[in-house]
């Protein structure tokens, strides 16, 4: 079954014959694919009132377990976002009532980002939306083959990760 990347591959073996073009088979169907999930996610969040990246950081917080807090910086390290952006996001969704500062107790200066009860019922019902459109996208792949999917994507995106 060809899709578009294989016209894209023909068409530049066509074009450039002298050329190997074969990581764009994997890494532009890898693009094309986040291209689509991110779609989706827009969508699913809207229905939920969120921005993708109101999302991320409430998932974020969310994920901590009680009492739902970070700081500042590990909302940046974990939505890769700076911090003049995380100050940003952190005011919008403090005006929203989805999050709220508190005084950090370990850092006078410091200050942690804490989950609302309307943040996190809003995150826990985007996040059921995800997963589910999530799991129908996997759904043509064998569990097995799921597995093994991630594994090569997670050695893919390692060195990313380690910069």
């Amino acid at each position: 079954m060809a899709d578009e990347v294989d016209l894209i591959l023909a068409a530049w073996a066509r074009e450039l014959p002298d050329v190997d073009v074969t990581p764009l088979g994997s890494l532009s169907r890898i693009s094309r694919l986040a291209k689509h999930l991110d779609r989706a996610r827009r969508d699913a969040f809207a229905a939920h009132e969120l921005e993708v990246w109101e999302f991320d950081v409430l998932a974020a917080l969310r994920r901590q377990g009680r009492p739902y807090e970070l700081s500042p910086g590990e909302l940046i390290r974990q939505t890769l976002s700076t911090s003049g952006t995380m100050t940003n996001r952190v005011n919008r969704l403090e005006a929203r009532g989805l999050v709220a500062r508190q005084p950090n107790a370990d850092d006078r200066r410091g200050v942690l980002v804490r989950l609302t009860d309307a943040g996190r019922e809003r995150v826990q019902e985007a996040l059921g939306d995800l997963l589910a459109y999530e799991r129908r996208v996997l759904a043509s792949i064998e569990p097995g083959e799921r597995d093994d999917l991630a594994a090569l994507l997670r050695r893919l995106l390692a060195p990313f990760e380690r910069t």
